[in-house]
This record gives C-alpha cells, sequence and structure tokens, in this order.
C-alpha cells in the first residue's frame, strides 16, 4: 500500500544557497478528518481561516526565490496552522497555551471555541508536528552540509488591528515587524533586512510579535543557524481579512528577493529592487507555489 505525501515541501534551491523561507502559516487546507473534531459552522470556520491565514505569504516567498540571482531553498507547510501549528512548543513551554493556541488549537483567534477543551492533542503531535520538526531539521541540517550555515528566513503576516488571541498586541504594529533572537539574529542579519524592507513607512522589533523559528536540535546550540522572522502587516499587501494580494505583494517579494541575495552573497554585487520588482512575477494560486520546484519556473 502507497503512503501519502506529506503536508509540507522543500522546494530546492541552488546547492550552494544558505537560504531557508521558511512559509509555515500560509495554507488553509483542514483535512476531513481534522474538520470533523472542529466545533464551528462552516461560515465561522472561512472566516477564522481568513483571520489566522497568513495569506499569500507562499506565493510571495516562490515570487522572491525566482527573483533571487542565487535561488533560495524553500519549506511550505500545506495544511492550515489549524491542524497544527510547527512553530509553537508542543508541550508546557508554550506561551500560548494560556489562549488555548499551544501547538493544537482549542480556541480561535476571537477566544471561542475551536475544538473540545479536553481533546487529547498527542496524536495530532504525534502525526503532524513531530514529522514537519524532522523534516524541518534535516533541511538546516543539509545546509549546513552543503554551505556551512543556515539562514532561516521565517515569513508570515499580521492583521493590521490586533485580533483577540494576541498576548502582546498593545504594542507598535508597523509596516514590516523584525522578530528576533538573541542567540540566533546577528547584527549584520538585522542589519540587511531593515536595509532591505526600509520602503514601506517603518520596520520595528520584535513588536507586536517576536523570535523567530529555529529547530529544537539546534536552538541555543549552533550559531552556524541564523534566523530571522519576518512579519508583513495585511494592509501593505492584501486586502483583509483573507482578501486578494494587491501591487504590494511584488513589492513585498521584491524586498525579500534583494534580502536573500545580501545574505547569500554577503561580499558580492546587489540586485537592485527595481530589477527584483520586475523580475517577480506572481504565482496565480497557491498550488502553483507548491509545485514550482526552482528558477526555471516563472512565478
Amino acid at each position: 500500500m502507497g503512503h501519502a505525501l506529506p503536508p509540507f515541501r522543500l522546494l530546492p534551491g541552488t546547492h550552494t544557497s544558505p537560504v531557508l523561507l521558511h512559509v509555515p502559516h500560509s495554507a488553509r487546507t483542514v483535512p476531513d478528518h481534522i474538520r470533523a473534531g472542529i466545533e464551528l459552522d462552516d461560515d465561522a470556520l472561512n472566516l477564522e481561516l481568513d483571520h489566522i491565514t497568513d495569506s499569500h505569504t507562499a506565493e510571495l516567498a516562490s515570487a522572491a526565490a525566482a527573483a533571487a540571482p542565487v535561488t533560495p531553498w524553500r519549506f511550505v507547510n500545506g495544511l492550515s496552522r489549524l491542524v497544527v501549528d510547527p512553530e509553537r512548543f508542543p508541550d508546557e513551554r508554550e506561551e500560548m497555551l494560556a489562549v488555548g493556541m499551544g501547538a493544537v488549537y482549542t480556541q480561535t483567534s476571537h477566544r471561542e471555541l475551536l475544538r473540545s477543551s479536553d481533546l487529547d492533542p498527542q496524536p495530532l503531535i504525534d502525526r503532524y508536528f513531530h514529522p514537519y520538526a524532522a523534516a524541518m531539521t534535516a533541511a538546516v541540517d543539509e545546509r549546513l552540509a552543503a554551505t556551512g550555515r543556515a539562514v532561516i528566513i521565517d515569513i508570515h503576516s499580521y492583521p493590521t488591528a490586533p485580533l483577540p488571541y494576541e498576548l502582546h498586541g498593545s504594542g507598535p504594529r508597523p509596516p514590516i515587524c523584525l522578530g528576533t533572537d538573541t542567540f540566533h539574529t546577528p547584527p549584520d542579519l538585522l542589519a540587511q533586512a531593515e536595509e532591505a524592507f526600509a520602503g514601506f513607512g517603518g520596520t520595528g522589533i520584535n513588536s507586536p510579535f517576536a523570535g523567530t523559528y529555529v529547530p529544537l536540535k539546534h536552538y541555543g546550540a549552533d550559531p552556524r543557524v541564523s534566523a530571522l522572522m519576518i512579519e508583513i502587516r495585511r494592509d501593505v499587501y492584501m486586502s483583509e481579512p483573507g482578501g486578494p494580494a494587491g501591487r504590494g505583494l511584488t513589492e513585498v517579494a521584491a524586498a525579500l528577493a534583494g534580502l536573500v541575495d545580501m545574505v547569500s552573497n554577503p561580499d558580492g554585487g546587489r540586485v537592485t529592487r527595481d530589477d527584483a520588482v520586475r523580475s517577480c512575477s506572481l504565482p496565480s494560486t497557491s498550488e502553483e507555489c507548491l509545485d514550482s520546484q526552482g528558477p526555471s519556473c516563472t512565478l
């Protein structure tokens, strides 16, 4: 009997690229057997997906990868974060458990019931969370083996107005939020990101969301792994909530391509933003983003 394909994809880049674009929250897919355990009706579920999904971030990463002179690798989640959230701690270390949004959510973004509070999350963690974490760890190890370093750029978006689930929603909400880690975000990576995203009306650090994703194997242990989270305020590039992308998505993709270029070629030439914008052609569907395999695909 054949096995189903894993619900995530590692999309190859150039062998010499250290960069891994991580896209964990772009999908809306909820398998039927997961849907059966969700308390919302269809309309309410669609609205929750509008609020909680980082819409169009897979398209953004795809376009940036195509525009970058050295193609980065991409790790893209094919399932909604309502299945499991691969960026949470799977245990009591996770602060979002306080609002029912640990690795397996039991509350919605508006603090309403999503799943039964007596749900045992372990089967979902075993089936979805651990394989995802293992694959992402392997992807980082492959970049380390190939290039001697790995640079994770964690791609997210966030709503213009805070949602009730946010634990730190009272702080600044700049057009571009850069999430950092004291061990894994070196000053030069942060400076490169600030330069790349300077044209959107301002960048901020760790507000309203802080930190960045690093596999637990490497977290706090391997300085060869650097990481940065890019949080794009949704009014910069799309209609909220859950609406279509606008021209801003091409501009953001060009900025991301510029950051990838800086990271990949720290001592080399730079692709200009205008050149990157001309190179960025967005895919029409999320499926095209997952099907594209590298620089030969016009995205």
